[in-house]
């Protein structure tokens, strides 16, 4: 398949939906819904989103079911990385080639618009509530699924434990541990809310949550290696921060090469574990094997 064109298509996709559940700049909070908007369309390749449209269509689901969920994720997502890249975390001046969002406006409407963001997430899923009429147990069950991967079961516990590991000799145990918070969990909750979104069997979600188990954690170590060998001008931010700022990764503990064939492994894993879908879920195969080429 064409993956470039998937990839474009699905992203104009969700880019269209989220403009649809977004609330427009105007009103009395008009500067922070304007931070949100910044933040959420200051591009990116919509990869949780992708995911969670890919695993819907892998079980034979359709796009409707599936979209508000993979706005929902965007969101939580964006705002992640407006509070990742304050001063009191990881003080960044660039995020996809553009100004942070506390650089674009101020440290205080930056930590808001985040605010805001993930609220609207959880918004939207309420909001999308008349489209699954009879399936309310199932949309339960992704607010749950969200709930954990987003807060302190998943990747708020992981940017803590990142933080706390900085500066200090961990275990590859432990690493994987922050790693699966701090990145794969929100991964994962986006290939299993697909899923569930498109009428997956029980069978079929287990075998899509073990893939985006698999994939967000070679995700984090290719994520890892671009810092150490990425071009500034593709990754659209600095390569290098994770050295400066002594930050527990896969290359410093394993080296280059082996956290190379780590990932391999891993992909090759989660490859595995798409056999029973067949052709459905080809775009999920070509996402996990462009993990090992990505350059941004």
């Amino acid at each position: 398949m064409d993956l470039k064109a998937y990839l474009e298509e699905r992203r104009s996709l969700v880019n269209r939906a989220l403009a649809a559940w977004l609330p427009a700049v105007r009103g009395p909070a008009f500067r922070v819904v304007q931070a949100m908007h910044y933040s959420l369309f200051a591009g990116g390749k919509r990869l949780r989103p992708i995911l969670c449209l890919a695993a819907a269509e892998a079980v034979g689901g359709g796009q409707e079911e599936a979209l508000p969920l993979a706005c929902a994720l965007e969101m939580i997502h964006t705002y992640s990385l407006i509070h990742d890249d304050l001063p009191a975390m990881d003080d960044d001046d660039l995020r996809r080639g553009q100004p942070t969002c506390h650089k674009q406006f101020d440290e205080a409407t930056a930590i808001l618009a985040g605010d805001g963001l993930l609220t609207e997430a959880f918004y939207t899923l309420a909001a999308a509530a008349p489209r699954f009429q009879g399936r309310e147990a199932m949309l339960l069950e992704v607010q749950e699924l969200l709930s954990e991967a987003a807060g302190y079961r998943g990747m708020v516990g992981g940017q803590m434990l990142d933080l706390m590991a900085e500066g200090r000799r961990i275990t590859l145990k432990e690493l994987e541990i922050v790693h699966r918070l701090k990145t794969g969990a929100l991964l994962t909750a986006a290939t299993r809310a697909g899923a569930l979104a498109g009428g997956g069997s029980r069978r079929q979600v287990a075998a899509l949550t073990a893939y985006g188990e698999r994939f967000g954690l070679a995700f984090q170590i290719t994520d890892d290696l671009l810092d150490v060998e990425g071009e500034a001008a593709e990754m659209g931010k600095a390569p290098g921060m994770d050295e400066k700022r002594q930050k527990a990764t896969y290359p410093a503990l394993l080296g280059l090469e082996a956290s190379r064939q780590w990932a391999g492994h891993l992909v090759q894993e989660a490859l595995a574990e798409l056999e029973p879908f067949k052709e459905r879920a080809a775009p999920l195969r070509e996402l996990a094997r462009y993990l090992l080429v990505r350059r941004s």
